[in-house]
């Protein structure tokens, strides 16, 4: 990776410290159970999601596209007609945290900032949805779009998926499913952000960026692996649920969006390889003393405003 001393923005820092005194005034998770977890969660990324662009549209609903139902909502900016181009966005939480509400000002900077619709998406929570049930809906409500894409003012024709973390895996995977099934031309580009790939994570990524006191280590890590997985042994191995392990030909392009202090970076620059590797058509940028979950500090952090742009300007030039 990078040879010199890596050193953490001081904005995001300052969100760091502010997400762990928010975290302190709550029991250990260890303690809580998982619906306890996500409450927790959600009230601690509560102030980090307030603010931001003010929607022509939002419009929620409860969707089934054939494979069980979804929590949907859709950020339709000013300026921005019926047809429009979409991104698809999955929100992370390690698969088994976090929600459309953690990450709501996040989808609407990405609809402002790119003039594009935005459908966020709650998919099924591990550990009680195994894998693969968030894919499975995730996969139906493209399909569906495919069809009656015109019903939410969507151009079928301009679609692209992203997410953070998990969400990125997700995105990835919906990806190679359709181009299984011959429609992985549904999807014009991929928006990754510090994307969650594989479940090895190197002793170097451990060493730098685990430990105590770090957003995320090794450990933390595999575990929400852990919660998505119903056989480890089997689907550990499988590229729909490591997508490092898949082949990529024929994939959309693809922008990786990649904390320089992340202890997944490593996991982004290997698909980065991969992509190449295999002729597809990619970009990626490494943020300098920037950390995993760095977007969701937009308030705070102007890097972290810079890839918000970045990103949408990427599912711009590609839905034009």
């Amino acid at each position: 990776m990078v040879a010199r001393e890596m050193t953490i923005d001081p904005e995001i820092q300052y969100f760091l410290d502010e997400m762990k005194a928010g975290w302190a005034k709550h029991p250990s998770f260890g303690t809580l159970s998982f619906p306890e977890q996500r409450a927790v969660s959600e009230q601690v990324r509560a102030r980090w999601a307030e603010g931001g662009p003010v929607m022509a549209e939002t419009r929620e609903l409860h969707f089934d596209a054939g494979a069980g139902e979804l929590r949907i909502r859709i950020y339709r900016p000013e300026g921005v007609g019926t047809a429009a181009p979409a991104l698809v966005y999955l929100h992370g939480g390690g698969f088994t945290l976090f929600s459309i509400d953690t990450h709501d000002r996040l989808m609407r900077e990405y609809a402002e900032a790119g003039g594009f619709v935005v459908i966020g998406v709650d998919y099924p929570l591990s550990p009680e949805h195994k894998y693969p049930v968030a894919l499975d809906r995730i996969e139906a409500l493209i399909l569906w779009l495919k069809d009656h894409g015109a019903d939410w003012g969507v151009d079928p024709a301009r679609l692209a998926m992203g997410g953070d973390s998990a969400g990125a895996n997700l995105s990835f995977a919906t990806a190679l499913r359709l181009r299984a099934r011959g429609e992985g031309c549904l999807i014009r580009a991929i928006l990754s952000n510090y994307g969650y790939f594989s479940t090895e994570v190197s002793d170097e990524a451990e060493a730098r960026f685990g430990g105590p006191g770090s957003i995320m280590d090794r450990a933390e890590a595999r575990s929400y692996y852990a919660n998505y997985l119903a056989d480890w042994g089997r689907q550990s191995r499988d590229p729909l649920v490591c997508p490092m392990l898949a082949d990529m030909t024929g994939m959309p392009p693809v922008f990786l969006v990649i904390p320089e202090c992340d202890l997944l970076a490593e996991q982004s620059v290997a698909m980065g390889a991969l992509l190449r590797e295999q002729a597809v058509e990619t970009e990626a940028k490494i943020y300098a003393g920037a950390t995993h979950s760095f977007l969701e500090a937009m308030s705070v952090a102007q890097i972290a405003r810079n890839a918000i742009d970045d990103g949408a300007q990427f599912v711009s030039r590609r839905l034009t």
